[in-house]
C-alpha cells in the first residue's frame, strides 16, 4: 500500500475524510474534518518526502471590530502572546495581521514519511487544532467574548 492509500485508509478509518481536493502542487490532498467541524487539509507536496496537515481561520468581523476598538498596547501585547503562545505548540504559523489586527492565521506541522503512523497523523492533528483553538481563547481573553453563537465555528469563517 502507498502513502497515500495509506493515510486515506487511515482517514476513512477514523470517518475524518471528507474529500480530495485536485492539487496540481501535491502528490494528493486531502480535506478532514477534525474535530467535529473544523476542516483541515493533509497535503503531500510533490516531490517531497513529507505530510503537511494546515488549518486556516479567518477572523469573523465581530472579532476584528472587538481588536479595533482595543487601545495600542494591548493590539501589540495580543500579537506578540500569539506568537509565544503559538511557539509553545511546536508547530508552524503564519499571522496575517493589518495593523495590528489579526486577520487570518494559519497553523501547519510537516510530518516526514519516516515518521508517519496513524498514531502521529492524528496526534499532530489534534496538535494543530489544539493551536487553533489557542488563538480563538486568546482572542476572547484579550478583547471579550461576544454572544454565544450557536456554534463554536460561527465565530471564525
Amino acid at each position: 500500500m502507498n502513502i497515500e492509500e495509506q493515510v486515506e485508509k487511515w482517514l476513512l478509518d477514523e470517518d475524518l475524510l471528507r474529500e480530495m481536493k485536485y492539487d496540481e502542487n501535491a502528490d494528493f490532498h486531502f480535506i478532514v474534518e477534525f474535530p467535529k467541524e473544523n476542516i483541515m487539509d493533509v497535503v503531500k507536496p510533490k516531490g517531497k518526502d513529507s505530510l503537511i496537515i494546515a488549518c486556516a481561520t479567518q477572523v469573523a468581523p465581530q472579532h476584528k471590530s472587538l481588536m479595533e476598538n482595543a487601545d495600542i498596547k494591548t493590539k501589540k501585547d495580543f500579537i506578540l502572546d500569539l506568537n509565544f503562545g503559538l511557539n509553545t505548540f511546536l508547530v508552524d504559523f503564519e499571522l496575517q495581521v493589518n495593523n495590528d489586527i489579526l486577520q487570518q492565521f494559519v497553523v501547519t506541522e510537516q510530518i516526514f514519511e519516516d515518521g508517519l503512523s496513524k498514531d502521529m497523523l492524528i496526534r499532530t492533528m489534534k496538535r494543530v487544532f489544539k493551536a487553533k483553538l489557542h488563538c480563538i481563547w486568546l482572542i476572547d481573553k484579550k478583547f471579550g467574548t461576544l454572544p454565544a453563537p450557536s456554534n463554536e465555528n460561527d465565530m471564525f469563517i
